[in-house]
């Protein structure tokens, strides 16, 4: 089978990461005898220095003409530092989200075994977490009008939702719950936002259609403490963008590193695959980025977007398998300490 993947390597250990990934995808490409083309594009600052804008238009291109897109990370120093600064990098990431309607984030949280000492929490709440959160990714207040008035001494940021944009997003979550425990935990504030109530009725509305899945619903106050406490009893979490954006980050630590985790943007037309760590400029062009975020998005994209299952099932089997021989980098490993590059190809030797 033969696939398009647009390649945005973007900034900092972005490159380093995808590279491990596109090793990884080129060994099962011939082992399973498919053929994956990759083209590079420029994203975010590397956009913003060489071309003067963060997504460019032959970017766009190559993303629209493609049948996956393969991302590393977005952001840089000096701009983060600069507040005054007119262009920013996630302004490219913001863009191409709208642009290519990848309107649901999807970030599975699973803890692996041979990690288990690296989370902070007690192994008894680990053990056995596999949840998913679903978070709408091109609505609510991240896109809603912003500015500064009385001479920029007041400042607003407007969170809008409409039902289609809920709908579409929350059938996307209970078909997962459908292939998964079939329980659904849906996050809001709905005792304090108008969108959050707007969630409810729709989200209520639809789970008519789906009497077989279990839905719960909780104020996200008491989902950050939920996930922390009872980790183990979530199977799919849906909420809004900022919610999503807070819990999923949290949800990260539970693994033992940010660095372990995939993550996909699912469009109507086409998805998008990167790691959830960032782009990490202290690590950039030292070697010591865990690759395995990126590798296992991948995976997720053979899973997703190509329906390859056996080969998404490799790649995920082949991460566990290292780890288990105690590889890793340095963020989870204390003896078999390995480079990013290193780390890929040991993940590539293993498949």
């Amino acid at each position: 089978m033969k696939k398009r993947i647009a390649l945005l390597p973007g900034d900092g250990v972005g490159p380093e990461v995808t590279n491990e990934a596109v090793k990884v995808l080129k060994k099962i490409a011939a082992k399973y005898n498919h053929e994956f083309i990759f083209t590079e594009r420029l994203i975010g600052g590397a956009a913003i220095d060489e071309v003067g804008e963060p997504f460019p238009k032959e970017t766009e291109e190559l993303c629209i003409s493609s049948d996956a897109i393969l991302f590393g990370a977005i952001g840089d120093p000096k701009y983060d530092n600069n507040p005054a600064a007119k262009i920013r990098p996630e302004q490219g990431l913001l863009t191409m989200r709208k642009t290519l309607g990848l309107y649901a984030n999807v970030r599975p949280i699973k803890t692996y075994e041979p990690l288990y000492h690296q989370s902070p929490l007690k192994i008894d709440r680990i053990k056995g977490v596999d949840f998913v959160i679903v978070r709408e990714l091109i609505g609510g207040i991240y896109f809603g009008a912003r500015g500064r008035e009385e001479e920029g001494r007041t400042a607003f940021d407007t969170c809008i939702y409409t039902t289609d944009e809920i709908e579409r997003v929350s059938t996307y979550a209970f078909e997962l719950a459908k292939t998964r425990r079939r329980k659904l935990s849906i996050v809001d504030k709905a005792n304090v936002l108008e969108t959050s109530r707007l969630w409810r009725e729709v989200t209520k509305k639809l789970a008519h259609d789906y009497p077989t899945i279990q839905v719960e619903y909780l104020f996200v106050d008491n989902a950050a403490m939920q996930i922390i406490k009872r980790p183990a009893e979530f199977d799919v979490i849906l909420t809004e963008n900022m919610f999503g954006d807070i819990l999923s980050d949290e949800a990260s630590v539970i693994t033992g590193s940010i660095g372990m985790l995939p993550s996909a943007s699912v469009g109507e037309k086409i998805s998008l695959y990167e790691p959830i760590h960032g782009s990490f400029p202290k690590a950039a062009g030292k070697n010591i980025a865990n690759p395995i975020g990126t590798i296992l998005s991948a995976a997720l994209m053979l899973e997703y977007s190509f329906q390859m299952k056996d080969e998404a099932r490799a790649i995920q089997d082949a991460v566990y398998k290292t780890l288990e021989r105690g590889f890793g980098t340095k963020d989870i490993a204390t003896k078999h300490i390995l480079g990013t590059r290193e780390m890929g190809e040991k993940i590539a030797s293993a498949l």
